[in-house]
Formats: C-alpha cells, sequence, structure tokens
C-alpha cells in the first residue's frame, strides 16, 4: 500500500467538497485525511487529500478527479518533494504542581500555549505526525481533557508546482 497526498484547487463554490468526497465513497476508496481552505484567490479553494492504495487505485483516483467539472488542477505532493504539516490543539489538566513540567514540555517541541485556565492549558503544536504524536504521547501522562488534531496540508518545495495531471 503506497501512500498518496494530493493538493487539489479547486472553484470555491457550493457543493464542490460534497461532490469531491462523493467520488471516493461511491468508489469505495477511503480518504485518510482531508483539508479544506481557499487560496490566495478567494474565488479557488485547496483540497489537501491523503490516500493509501496499490498504484491502480491511486492512478484511478487522479483520473476520477480531473474529471469533476469544478476540479481546476491537481498536484502531487510527493514526500521528499513537499512540505507536511498538521495542527494540534491540546487541553491538559495543569495545576501548580504539574504546570512547570508542562511548560518545559511545550518548549522543547516548540509548540505554543495559546490560553491558561487556573485548571488547564491549552497547547497549539504544528509539525509533522511523527512530531505530534510524540508530544501527545508526553502529555497523555498530564491528563489530556481535549484533543483536536488537523489532517495533514502540504506544499511542493521551491517555486515549481510537484507533478500535475490535468
Amino acid at each position: 500500500m503506497k501512500r498518496l497526498v494530493l493538493s487539489i484547487l479547486v472553484r470555491n463554490l457550493s457543493g464542490v467538497l460534497s461532490r469531491v468526497t462523493g467520488l471516493f465513497s461511491r468508489r469505495g476508496y477511503n480518504i485518510d485525511s482531508l483539508t479544506v481552505g481557499v487560496t490566495q484567490d478567494p474565488t479557488i479553494s485547496r483540497i489537501t487529500v491523503v490516500a493509501t492504495g496499490n498504484d491502480q487505485i491511486l492512478d484511478q483516483i487522479k483520473k476520477q478527479l480531473a474529471k469533476l467539472y469544478d476540479v481546476i488542477q491537481i498536484i502531487e505532493l510527493p514526500e521528499g518533494e513537499s512540505v507536511y504539516r498538521e495542527l494540534a490543539l491540546i487541553k491538559v489538566e495543569a495545576n501548580e504542581t504539574t504546570r512547570p513540567a508542562i511548560v518545559e514540555t511545550v518548549g522543547i517541541f516548540r509548540a505554543k500555549i495559546v490560553d491558561v485556565a487556573p485548571d488547564s492549558l491549552t497547547i497549539e503544536i504544528t509539525g509533522d505526525f511523527p512530531k505530534i504524536e510524540a508530544f501527545i504521547e508526553i502529555l497523555k501522562g498530564y491528563n489530556i481533557k481535549e484533543l483536536v488534531q488537523t489532517g495533514l496540508t502540504g506544499v511542493t518545495r521551491g517555486i515549481a508546482d510537484a507533478r500535475q495531471f490535468n
């Protein structure tokens, strides 16, 4: 099984996300991760999709996406040639005894405390999946109250686009 990361530029219109995800569900393909956001052009959105499968399935996903009317461009984001990031917000229990150790751990991982309450800290961390998972594992010892993670998002390295399919 291989992992495929696609950056799909689409028209920023109602129903586009539903059509893209519908393509996956109708054909029985699984989406491992999905992020969506508007680009520097407010008429265009970028959908980052992560899927796994054999070569035939991944090739079929690219071909089917290219057929959708609202898809402007499909860019493969290969590992090593792309920058990937994820984001997590973690609310962890923190009292006067545990707070210094949590703050130290936040510093080591280059995370950021974004909210302080008398009984908790909310921490923001960005990075690749292994970094975020390692951070979460350490914080489990401090009683995580809430955890929210985004899916993967990415861009190609340098100025040139990666492999384009349409």
